[in-house]
């Protein structure tokens, strides 16, 4: 049976490695211009005590793979943008422009895939963690978008949560990770939904 859960250990890794390519500029009026297609830093679901910085848009995937997405999303045709706050929170962005709508219509159905198996698979890997996932429903935006949580821990650690929100517009496909220490019951769900929405509608302004 899965508890929603995720080590405190993993998630600082990934939430450094996005971090440490940011280009450290706090989001709001004075912020750098958004790149086209891609969230701002004040799009995120608002921290309590942190701004976000936004790192540039890059061509390419992020060094260290979204947790839940390795092996799943393409580097042909990928831009990526990462997230960052003062404390444990992290986010990111890849939007892939597939070869064909019909590619990005099989892409976007893998991801979804990856993320509703990730507990299972996490739970496979990580002897004595818990773990579970929930499914957040569609959104009614442009193809289509679909929002998840997962939840890992193991004994004596902090637990993490993740969203993910998965998107397509035509040939174009985006996914936003979102992540920090806690569990769903704290995750800034509704919010999180706000910015999957905008992320799909600035895929081919």
């Amino acid at each position: 049976m899965f508890r929603r859960a995720r080590t405190a250990a993993t998630l600082t890794a990934a939430l450094a490695a996005a971090a440490g390519v940011l280009v450290l500029t706090a989001s709001g009026p004075a912020a750098a211009a958004t790149a086209p297609g891609f969230l701002n830093g004040a799009d995120l679901p608002p921290h309590a005590s942190s701004p976000w910085y936004a790192g540039a848009v890059t061509k390419g995937l992020p060094e260290t793979a979204p947790f839940c997405l390795d092996g799943v999303l393409p580097a042909a045709g990928s831009r990526h943008r990462s997230f960052g706050t003062d404390v444990d929170t992290g986010a990111v962005q890849v939007s892939v422009r597939a070869s064909s709508t019909a590619a990005a219509v099989k892409l976007a159905g893998a991801l979804e895939r990856k993320v509703a198996a990730c507990a299972a698979d996490w739970l496979r890997a990580t002897p004595g963690g818990t773990a579970s996932w929930q499914d957040y429903g569609t959104l009614p935006v442009e193809e289509g978008a679909h929002v998840y949580g997962v939840h890992t821990s193991i004994p004596e650690s902090e637990p993490g949560v993740h969203l993910f929100g998965i998107g397509r517009d035509g040939a174009t496909v985006t996914v936003v990770q979102w992540g920090q220490m806690g569990d769903l019951s704290g995750a800034p769900v509704a919010a999180f939904k706000k910015t999957t929405t905008k992320a799909v509608n600035k895929l081919n302004p």
